[in-house]
């Protein structure tokens, strides 16, 4: 597995990470045992960077990373998000904390919930604009001083509101979604974190598995898929983006990988600074995934999927409106 620098800090971690979402909800019902050999099967094949969040399954998803961390806790880079607050009795319903008071808090109880001392990288998930970001990477900081975190990060944040969170405290690593089929960071924040130094970490590298060409319709979906309530996944906007997808086929058949791999190689091969955290539950999807990095593109293969992908031609919103409105536009 090839690696890469997780920002200035000095420590590397493989090429592609591991995104652990799904494992709790999102994508359908999870299974625990299965979930835990495929977060095996990801070490075997070298991948180390794991990411999870604390409000991912309330909480299910830290804790099954935790049973897995026993014995194996130096192996993994571990990355954790706190900011979007959710109510047990109410799970659809959410709010963003990004206050200083609620900062120490919020890690504490992720570092109970995953049995470690220290976290690796510790993101804030969503910015809560009514809090200066100063104050909340102010705070943050504090949890570096203290030894409960290493390194820092935000997601889906403002190349501004990175700058101004840098200027507080070293940021070492953006995470936004970003694939083929979602450009927005190659406007402005892909070369503002290039130039300071921050890794640039993609989630939904492969579009929600649109990519892959496991999507064929709305009816893909299982019953609670947050993907049902996705404007890109939705009537006619599917249809558009699944005539993309065709002519991404086309090209991995050419090479004889995946539609999948050849979407993750274009990240790699395009930046050197960005790692993809493709999700999955599933052993074979890592082992797939993970293959990735060893596939090179040419000029001429990724010019071609830039313009198959031109943002104009991706039809809908990434995500329904009330989710955007917690999304800093890059």
């Amino acid at each position: 597995m090839l690696r890469r620098p997780l920002g200035k800090t000095g420590t590397t971690v493989s090429a592609i990470g591991l995104g652990c979402m799904g494992m709790s909800e999102f994508y359908g019902p999870g299974d625990d045992q299965q979930s835990l050999a495929t977060l095996a099967t990801a070490l075997e094949q070298g991948i180390d960077f794991v990411d999870t969040a604390d409000m991912y399954g309330l909480g299910h998803n830290e804790e099954l990373l935790g049973r897995f961390l026993k014995g194996r806790r130096e192996r993994v880079v571990l990355a954790t998000k706190f900011g979007i607050v959710r109510n047990p009795d109410a799970p659809t319903a959410r709010r963003i904390d990004n206050s200083p008071q609620y900062v120490p808090q919020a890690c504490d109880a992720s570092l109970r919930r995953l049995g470690v001392d220290t976290i690796d990288l510790y993101y804030v998930h969503r910015r809560d604009r009514s809090v200066p970001i100063e104050d909340t990477v102010g705070a943050m900081a504090q949890l570096v001083k203290a030894g409960k975190v290493r390194y820092l990060g935000l997601s889906e944040v403002s190349p501004e509101t990175l700058r101004r969170a840098h200027a507080v405290h070293p940021i070492t690593a953006i995470q936004s979604e970003y694939s083929l089929w979602t450009r927005g960071p190659e406007q402005q924040m892909l070369a503002t974190c290039r130039e300071l130094g921050v890794t640039f970490v993609a989630y939904s590298p492969l579009g929600r598995a649109i990519l892959t060409g496991a999507v064929k319709s709305e009816e893909s979906f299982a019953p609670g898929d947050f993907r049902r309530n996705n404007p890109r996944f939705q009537g006619d906007a599917l249809q558009k983006n699944l005539r993309l997808v065709e002519g991404l086929a086309d090209l991995a058949h050419e090479r004889g990988v995946t539609s999948g791999q050849i979407a993750l190689a274009w990240l790699l091969a395009k930046h050197s600074n960005v790692v993809p955290i493709p999700g999955t539950k599933r052993p074979r999807y890592v082992i797939e995934n993970a293959a990735a990095a060893g596939i090179g593109l040419s000029a001429d293969e990724i010019a071609a999927l830039d313009e198959l992908f031109d943002p104009a031609a991706v039809a809908g919103e990434r995500y329904a409106p009330a989710a955007m409105a917690h999304v800093e536009r890059a």
